[in-house]
């Protein structure tokens, strides 16, 4: 099982929202603090990152003198992830590990590119956690009932070519001296929380296309901050935040739960489930909520009010977050 490690710097590498003014609390630091940190003049266009749909965070957990990193997702394309660690100064060369967190092109895109920036040229091969069903090909039925494909996602072949040690799996997964936690698929308990209405699938060409709404690939990742408790990452949530949160407190029941990063899928069609979410998120205790990605303004606004600015820091691109 997991252990505790020291502390854990997050690093937002690709989110929807640039905002390097906006303050925070004491353990964030903004894309233009950070370039000040780094010497680097924040009035200057050569220091700005953009913003994309999509998501990728860099994980660097320490232990006493052992430090890992993980990537956790990649963003949608080669662009932003590339023009955005090149800028933050971000050590992808250290990633050991890449977490794929679920098949969705805006968080797989740049998957290539991502683990050549982490071999940079080398021989050595990044280990790459994938779900089996995140390699079919989706789609989504839209209100007038068309049928639009999504991009797809590189599959194992892609990846092994590209110098990955691809993990295909159901199975949660311990990873580098356990510090790092990857679950299994997420029990779907909440009533409120419905998945993706409208997505499809099909293994191939030729098929017909199946409902595909509870995206069973997605899974959450998480570390263990000793004298803190659980820092949980969720990519986008189409389990449902809440049975994300739930299937986390089981997994270590004797853990507290401490913050949770990422993508809460409270956007669009989904802003209706925002007052039932809000409600049961404070069963938890959270102590930090970085809302990311693709849970929306009315969502922010909506926890800002709940929980309050000491506990609500939304995602930026080049914001950090140190737990």
């Amino acid at each position: 099982m997991m252990e505790p490690v020291d502390e854990i710097r997050v690093q937002v590498l690709v989110d929807n929202v640039s905002d390097g003014l906006s303050s925070g609390p004491a353990h964030v630091r903004n894309e233009f603090g950070n370039a000040v940190t780094r010497g680097l003049r924040p009035a200057s266009a050569d220091t700005l990152c953009c913003a994309a749909h999509g998501l990728s965070l860099l994980l660097t957990a320490r232990r006493g003198d052992t430090r890992h990193s993980v990537l956790f997702d990649t963003g949608p394309e080669d662009y932003a992830f590339g023009r955005n660690a090149l800028r933050l100064g971000a050590a992808v060369d250290t990633v050991e590990a890449m977490v794929l967190s679920h098949g969705h092109w805006d968080h797989c895109g740049a998957a290539l590119s991502a683990l050549a920036a982490a071999r940079k040229g080398t021989e050595r091969r990044v280990a790459v956690y994938t779900h089996p069903d995140m390699f079919v090909t989706r789609a989504l039925r839209l209100p007038d009932g068309h049928i639009t494909v999504m991009d797809g996602v590189p599959d194992p072949a892609q990846l092994t070519n590209a110098g990955a040690d691809v993990i295909v799996t159901r199975e949660p997964a311990v990873l580098l001296d356990r510090m790092f936690y990857l679950s299994g698929e997420i029990p779907r308990t909440t009533d409120f929380e419905p998945g993706m209405p409208g997505q499809l699938r099909r293994a191939g060409p030729g098929d017909v296309w199946e409902p595909d709404e509870v995206v069973i690939d997605e899974r959450w990742f998480a570390v263990h901050v000793a004298g803190k408790g659980l820092i949980v990452f969720s990519a986008c949530s189409h389990a449902g935040i809440v049975n994300v949160l739930n299937h986390a407190r089981s997994t270590f029941p004797d853990v507290p739960l401490h913050a949770v990063v990422g993508g809460l899928h409270l956007a669009g069609p989904s802003e209706i489930h925002i007052p039932a979410t809000v409600q049961a998120l404070q069963e938890f205790g959270l102590r930090g909520i970085a809302p990311a990605h693709c849970t929306g303004w009315r969502a922010v606004s909506a926890l800002l009010q709940a929980f309050g600015e000491d506990v609500v820091a939304p995602c930026a691109v080049g914001k950090s977050y140190d737990y």
